[in-house]
């Protein structure tokens, strides 16, 4: 059987998905697991198993011919062996038994229970035990104290607390000083930070260049907390994300490659930073040929220190495995659009159906954006992977608050502060009465944000409560004396920067995982799944979080965050993993048309050199 003749997880056709009645939703995943089980092994799939092109086209047709090509093996430092080439040694009867091991449940995550099909996950465990031997004092990360002058583009996929960290790194790359001959240049990188329209105005107010992604961010938002994560929960969820997913994607490359759609200014990405849910980034910068950097604020790279985040795994033993299933499960979900992506508008080869390249980051450089002091970095990470510190923006240092507010903070204690940012709440009402009545149970003062959930819709609005719209965390935070939140990634830092202790109510995703840390480091209670947010536990949380010591451990960790510099940690790590063969090409429209003379002097001379003339 051939590859294209496999059945897969997005073959499923729009006729069988709009034929199927509501009502048989929850027999859809049994379904789906009898399709995938029927699935019949092909012969001979390495991760050399991309399907041959077409006799004509092997020549990459995105790339010039007087350009530089990088090889793949320019983003794939790492000399021990893949995970990904490892597993690719099962046999794919091996490969489809992982859905023995896996359970989608209703909170959205997928178990893996190592229990269910032993000798599998023997087999497995032999795998992870083989690449940590080789992973441990094997990999040494030379240090890159020169760069190019480069085009970046920083591809971002999510909400605006996804953007955020990335805007304070295109930022600095930006204003990166290179010094050559003696004499420093007052200019840094070009760099392009491509994400959802929505965040246009956002990025351009920070002197950031910007291009649109294809996606809307509050149908991401709304698919997320409906289905509790990226595995869809039924057959009519299907169409909504292929949707999403698909307009993401067909973007991305022109994202790269596009003149600036209001000036017409040339652009051509030689380096690519991307965060992983920009699904497709390692398609494009195979197609251009250059380089591709990993940043995230949630785990992504696999380790047996702890889960995937979108994970529950009962054995410790399986926590590595989990990320190999999680990558799997979303390369099965979006193969059919990755690999047209990749043959009609790439002109590159699609990829088997047991691939396990396309999921996995493990093989590129990895930046992760939270303190080391929060989740210290995994020992079986490798140099590799750095865990930068968080990045931010610094917005509250413009901000100018509302006069009424400013009075309202001041007429008494601290307020605890409430609010949901991105996600969607199914009854705002119902929330926002619980806040109220909490506050009121506990003699609190209390700042409700209204976010995308519209929390705070009260007929009259009690004296301890201000309602509010659109104020920066990094001002706001500070003025308050504890935190209950959905767990965001950003509003996590931004409240630990801050010293206040924190209640998480996640919805999905990686929410679980920081909740679980904050309690866990004694900054705040058990975390509150939405679901289960009452009038009790919010008050309990409360009571727990004003506990002078509770406050005490929140600011020795502010201490400890306020000596870390995340950006310009991120940005080292970028310049340090690039590859060594240098000078990128320069894009001689861009150069001749918009440096200045003395630019314009040293980047024509960078042509000539065979390394490169500035410093970073």
């Amino acid at each position: 059987m051939s590859n294209d003749e496999l059945v897969t997880l997005d073959n499923i056709s729009q006729d069988e998905l709009e034929s199927t009645s509501s009502e048989k939703e929850e027999n859809w995943r049994e379904n789906l697991e009898q399709k995938s089980s029927e699935v019949n092994s092909t012969a001979g799939v390495g991760l050399d198993h991309f399907i041959l092109e077409p006799t004509g086209t092997e020549r990459n047709l995105l790339v010039a011919d007087h350009e530089i090509i990088f090889s793949r093996s320019m983003m794939e430092k790492c000399d021990s062996p893949r995970q990904d080439l490892i597993l690719d040694r099962l046999s794919e009867c091996e490969k489809q038994k992982l859905f023995n091991l896996v359970k989608i449940q209703s909170d959205g995550t997928v178990k893996v229970d190592l229990e269910k099909d032993a000798p599998l996950a023997s087999e497995l465990l032999k795998f992870q035990s083989f690449e940590e031997s080789t992973m441990s004092g094997t990999i040494i990360s030379e240090s890159k104290k020169s760069a190019p002058w480069l085009q970046i583009v920083i591809l971002v996929v999510g909400t605006r607390g996804d953007v955020q960290p990335f805007l304070a790194i295109a930022k600095k790359l930006q204003a990166c000083l290179n010094i050559s001959i003696q004499f420093i240049l007052e200019y840094g990188h070009c760099v392009r930070l491509a994400t959802h329209a929505d965040f246009d105005t956002f990025v351009k107010s920070a002197g950031v260049n910007f291009y649109p992604l294809g996606g809307d961010p509050r149908a991401l938002a709304e698919y997320m907390a409906r289905n509790k994560g990226i595995i869809p929960s039924g057959p009519t969820e299907i169409s909504i994300q292929r949707k999403q997913l698909k307009a993401i994607i067909d973007s991305l490359l022109p994202a790269c490659i596009s003149p600036d759609l209001e000036t017409g200014v040339p652009f051509r990405a030689q380096a690519i930073i991307s965060n992983p849910t920009a699904c497709g980034h390692t398609h494009v910068a195979e197609a251009l040929g250059v380089p591709l950097h990993i940043f995230f604020t949630m785990p992504w790279t696999p380790t047996y220190e702890f889960s995937h985040p979108l994970a529950r795994v009962p054995q410790s033993a399986g926590y590595w495995l989990s990320y190999i299933i999680v990558d799997l499960l979303i390369w099965w979900g979006i193969r059919g659009i990755i690999n047209d992506f990749r043959k009609r508008k790439l002109k590159l080869a699609p990829i088997a159906y047991f691939s396990m390249y396309s999921g996995s980051i493990s093989h590129l450089p990895t930046g992760y954006m939270w303190s080391p002091h929060v989740v210290p970095k995994p020992s079986d990470w490798g140099p590799l992977v750095d865990v930068v510190g968080y990045c931010f923006l610094n917005l509250g240092s413009k901000y100018q608050p509302q006069e009424d507010f400013v009075r309202w903070i001041q007429k008494g204690p601290k307020p605890l502060y409430f609010g949901f940012g991105s996600m969607p709440l199914d009854d705002p009402k119902r929330t926002t009465d619980v806040i109220v009545e909490a506050l009121k149970d506990t003699g609190q003062r209390g700042i409700i944000d209204r976010g995308w959930g519209n929390l705070g819709n009260l007929a009259e609005v009690p004296d301890n409560v201000f309602v509010l719209e659109e104020c920066p965390h990094d001002w706001l935070f500070p003025q308050c004396s504890a935190l209950v939140h959905h767990g965001g990634a950003g509003t996590t830092a931004t409240g630990l920067k801050a010293g206040c202790p924190t209640t998480i109510v996640p919805f999905f995703g990686d929410q679980f995982f920081w909740g679980d840390r904050i309690n866990q480091k004694g900054l705040g209670p058990a975390p509150i799944p939405i679901s289960q947010l009452s009038l009790e536990n919010l008050s309990n949380s409360i009571k727990f979080m004003l506990q002078p010591e509770v406050k005490s451990r929140a600011m020795e960790v502010a201490k400890l965050i306020e000596n870390e510099d995340g950006v310009t940690a991120a940005v080292d790590s970028f310049h340090r993993h690039l590859p060594p063969e240098l000078p990128l090409p320069i894009p001689s429209a861009v150069v001749d048309d918009h440096a200045n003379p003395l630019q314009w002097f040293f980047l024509q001379l960078a042509k000539f050199c065979t390394l490169p003339c500035g410093g970073v």
